[in-house]
């Protein structure tokens, strides 16, 4: 066989494919994907499609240059939406996850060799890129049909491309994404399907879809913490902003949460009313309205959008959390964008980027130009839930570049409406405090949610398992839990929040109520209160309450602090949504309970399901909470 030169190094299963398939680019930059996006329009509308055999011709995605970029929709409504349930392990490397073998009672090794022959029949794309930051992640590979050429875009302005030309001769990949579409018809009866191969000294990652969420994006997420496994640090599933007050004060918060969980929206400047005001909340039962007046909002300069580097060379020692963007760009759900003037920032950002972006689910015509109010339709009258754009971090005005040292931790969740008649867990107050050893187990359970319009998913509360991230993560969950939980006890000055989103008790609140705690606690210089401003929850679960937040001069009311206080609740209401949750906790906990268990990680796990109070989980981690010098 015939060496193939692209110019660094390549795995030999490469060069394989390389030297017998008909035709490949590697390419050097996102242009070159851009022109391969469209390259084969018919009409101004490029078909990605496929031989499958004994269905014929399989289209799986029509594609279209607009004025502002490329617009890619999935002909099945199915593929606009991660599945949750997508993943496989292919080795024998310790893992918690599903493995190929025992799911088809067989190796992987015959469907890898079969889809490295399928590969050397296509034409193809391939560009090298760096999954992290240089000297934080690894040297990392894309081999795809160059038909596909807006999943190779999109993972290009996700995780960057390297120009082969200025490559250095010593780059050497070590995760290797190999995209064969066709598969998931052929293989997985339709379904998403993406399979992590930890080969010694390579991660090849098998993706069998086009969606970029599972691969190009939670699989590259996978490689990284399979990598902080064996090196001992994280990658978070946050974003994180630096927010500038009106009076010059900087606060760095940190949002963490399951898929829909207010990540993007953290980074997004507080939706108004016509008249300048914010809707505060409406009224389920009622239909009455709560508003705030917010003379000015504070400054902010996003830092990471959905995964963080908590890498230890990053640290400054000073007891916070030093974190840095993982990615080049940002997987915006833009769902919540319904109607021009939303969000005039993110409008402006995507209708004249500064370079061309990618839109996926989201209805345009050929040489139009797309918006991200105009959802594509899953069915007539009924808008996909899902539609996003891919922004390049340098396409965002006031980008933070580099690391920040986090004061605040947050932790979202979506709610459900929550009333005495029909109890559930939405039970949370515009936020509470939370103790550093109860902020651990959120994030064990890492809640999805209600009604989550990322994933495909059944009603009612699910989770998603360590850090939120588990969905992605290759090894073991007690392994996961461990390092979050050192993480935790090595950043003493961290303060820890719980926001719920959409719904407080029985009131609709969309997003509004972390933009709130966002404006508040930067106002306030962090998350720092006195034991005369909280008080202990009536569900332990919750850390602290609230007694009253007052911001620019307005008292936020009551029963938006403290759920129980809502008449269409009440303690009988609030009480049942509790066990909800009480319940929920306990079901997901006990599985980490395992023999190499953090002793602290157990004690705290235990104190749970022995329904501890407050004070209990303060006590297990005894770092500051309430300070008494305010």
């Amino acid at each position: 066989m015939q060496r193939v030169d692209v110019g660094f190094q390549i795995p030999q299963s490469v060069q394989e494919i390389l030297a017998a398939c008909p035709k490949y680019t590697v390419a050097s930059n996102r242009q070159q994907l851009f022109e391969l996006a469209t390259r084969d329009a018919v009409n101004g509308v490029h078909e990605v499609a496929y031989d499958v055999p004994g269905r014929g011709r399989v289209v799986e995605a029509t594609v279209c240059r607009v004025k502002n970029g490329i617009a890619a929709n999935y002909v099945e409504p199915y593929m606009r939406r991660r599945d949750p349930e997508c993943m496989l392990i292919a080795d024998d490397q310790p893992t918690d996850k599903l493995r190929f073998e025992d799911e088809f009672g067989e190796s992987f090794e015959s469907l890898r060799a079969e889809t490295f022959e399928w590969l050397k029949t296509q034409e193809l794309a391939l560009f090298p890129f760096i999954a992290g930051a240089p000297g934080i992640g690894t040297d990392a590979l894309v081999v795809a049909p160059a038909n596909a050429g807006f999943f190779a875009l999109g993972l290009a302005l996700l995780q960057g491309i390297l120009d082969g030309n200025e490559i250095s001769p010593d780059f050497d990949p070590k995760a290797v994404i190999f995209v064969a579409p066709p598969f998931r018809h052929t293989h997985f009866k339709g379904k998403q399907m993406v399979v992590h191969n930890r080969r010694p000294g390579r991660h090849e990652l098998f993706s069998y879809n086009l969606y970029p969420g599972p691969s190009a994006k939670k699989g590259i997420y996978g490689v990284l913490l399979t990598l902080g496994e064996r090196e001992d640090w994280l990658t978070a599933h946050c974003s994180a902003v630096q927010v500038i007050t009106p009076y010059a004060n900087k606060l760095c918060i940190m949002h963490e949460g399951a898929s829909g969980g207010g990540k993007s929206e953290l980074l997004e400047q507080v939706h108004r009313q016509s008249d300048g005001g914010l809707l505060l909340g409406v009224n389920t039962l009622t239909g009455e309205r709560r508003t705030l007046v917010l003379p000015a909002n504070c400054e902010l300069r996003p830092v990471t959008d959905d995964m963080a580097l908590c890498h230890p060379s990053l640290a400054r020692n000073d007891g916070r959390l030093a974190l840095m963007d993982a990615e080049q760009g940002w997987f915006v759900r833009v769902n919540h964008i319904t109607d021009y003037g939303t969000d005039p920032n993110l409008e402006r950002m995507t209708i004249h980027p500064v370079e061309p972006l990618l839109f996926l689910n989201i209805e345009a015509q050929p040489g139009s130009t797309a918006l991200i109010w105009e959802h594509i339709e899953d069915a007539p009258g009924k808008p996909c839930p899902n539609p996003r754009v891919v922004i390049p971090r340098k396409a965002v005005p006031n980008i933070h570049e580099g690391a920040v040292n986090i004061d605040v931790r947050s932790f979202g969740v979506r709610c459900p409406p929550c009333t005495s008649e029909n109890p559930t867990y939405g039970i949370m107050g515009l936020f509470h405090l939370l103790p550093p050893a109860l902020a651990w187990l959120w994030r064990l359970v890492a809640p999805r949610g209600h009604a989550n319009p990322s994933i495909v998913s059944v009603e009612g509360m699910s989770s998603e398992g360590v850090g939120s991230y588990w969905p992605f993560a290759t090894g073991r969950m007690v392994d996961q839990a461990n390092l979050l939980l050192r993480q935790i006890v090595d950043t003493p000055k961290v303060k820890y929040i719980l926001t719920p989103n959409q719904h407080i008790g029985a009131w609709e609140t969309g997003f509004m109520p972390q933009w709130i705690a966002r404006e508040y606690l930067a106002r306030r210089g962090g998350a720092r209160f006195s034991a005369e401003q909280v008080m202990p929850s009536r569900c332990p679960l919750l850390g602290f309450a609230l007694k009253s937040v007052v911001i620019e001069g307005q008292t936020i009311p009551g029963i938006m602090l403290r759920v129980e206080k809502q008449p269409e609740i009440g303690l009988a209401g609030y009480d049942a949504g509790a066990q909800i949750l009480t319940e929920f906790f306990h079901k997901e906990l006990t599985q980490y309970l395992e023999d190499d268990l953090d002793p602290l990680g157990r004690k705290i796990i235990e104190c749970c399901l022995a329904n501890g109070s407050v004070e209990d989980y303060m006590a297990l981690l005894p770092h500051t909470v309430i300070s008494d010098d305010l």
